[in-house]
């Protein structure tokens, strides 16, 4: 792709001009704040720049990754040679009707919960402290409360390499715990249907919906990047041992540091960016972890983020 930067360039004023940027720090964009720079980030401002974008870019051959607000993602250090599609703000539309919520993939989900709450429609208040867009969550069936979002989805509608819309009801998004066919597939959520409950108490779900956050506030690092929870949780280890991050401080690998990198002090499932920390440093940080607590307990902590090589693909740590 290197030598097709400025043809594609070219392309791209015509589909969206005014959209893209060239050279584009991952690190500046990054919930880590790490990475390389990407040949190319687009932010189509309408869902038609989406599809024409998707249908040039495949056509061509060119490799792309979708991206929302990175919450799951790190990316490598080595500056990547793909195309990166941030469906973000201009792609967050919103209707409700009745106790039926159609959203763009675009929207910020704490916005997406207080939509929910202005409208005293219960059923995602779990939600409403995840720093993501609403795409990625579908993708990675996300929550909190030991809830995920896949159960009050009604369907999804995506757009595939060719340029066509495709909906999936819930069953066809084969949703299980932190997981979905999304991340299977290289189609691009654009928008999702979700059926929620009307209360007649909108302050009671608003209460809730405090009293998340201030858990969060208490029991999470807020102020330093990171990307969430690190480690998923397994239902047999928790039975036997607790969650991930109960798991590393019983072991005594709270506050383990690698160059700019460390396991949060405030929650050790959470690795946190101190400042000019690398991938290289996480990466570290989360096999030394996960080999640590194979060795004491016999389980092999799956990693809710994703790893992005210097081609753009994403696959599992």
């Amino acid at each position: 792709m290197k030598s097709s930067v400025q043809s594609l360039i070219k392309e791209l004023e015509i589909i969206c001009p005014q959209n893209f940027s060239v050279n584009v720090s991952m690190a500046d964009i990054s919930s880590w704040r790490v990475g390389g720079c990407a040949a190319v980030l687009v932010n189509p401002s309408s869902l038609q720049q989406l599809i024409d974008v998707t249908v040039m870019l495949s056509a061509k051959k060119v490799p792309y990754l979708v991206i929302g607000n990175t919450t799951n993602l790190l990316f490598t250090d080595e500056n990547i040679d793909a195309v990166i599609i941030q469906v973000g703000s201009s792609l967050s539309e919103c209707r409700i009707e009745g106790e039926v919520i159609i959203a763009q993939a675009g929207l910020w989900v704490p916005k997406l919960a207080r939509k929910a709450m202005q409208a005293s429609l219960t059923g995602v208040e779990h939600i409403c402290g995840i720093p993501g867009t609403l795409g990625g969550l579908i993708a990675m069936n996300g929550g909190s409360q030991r809830k995920s979002i896949g159960s009050a989805v009604s369907s999804v509608i995506t757009v595939s390499e060719c340029g066509t819309l495709n909906i999936y009801a819930n069953a066809d998004c084969k949703f299980s715990y932190r997981s979905s066919i999304f991340q299977r597939t290289n189609e691009i959520i654009v928008q999702v249907e979700l059926i929620l409950r009307k209360v007649d108490d909108k302050h009671r779900v608003r209460r809730e919906m405090r009293n998340i956050l201030q858990r969060r506030n208490e029991k999470f690092p807020r102020k330093l990047p990171s990307c969430g929870s690190v480690f998923v949780s397994n239902p047999s280890m928790y039975a036997a041992y607790g969650p991930p991050g109960k798991v590393i401080e019983t072991y005594g690998m709270k506050g383990l540091g690698k160059g700019g990198a460390q396991v949060s002090n405030t929650h050790a499932n959470f690795i946190v960016n101190n400042g000019g920390a690398s991938a290289a440093d996480i990466l570290y940080l989360i096999n030394f972890l996960r080999e640590s607590v194979y060795n004491k307990t016999g389980y092999l902590m799956d990693v809710e983020a994703k790893y992005v090589n210097a081609d753009g693909l994403v696959s599992n740590i």
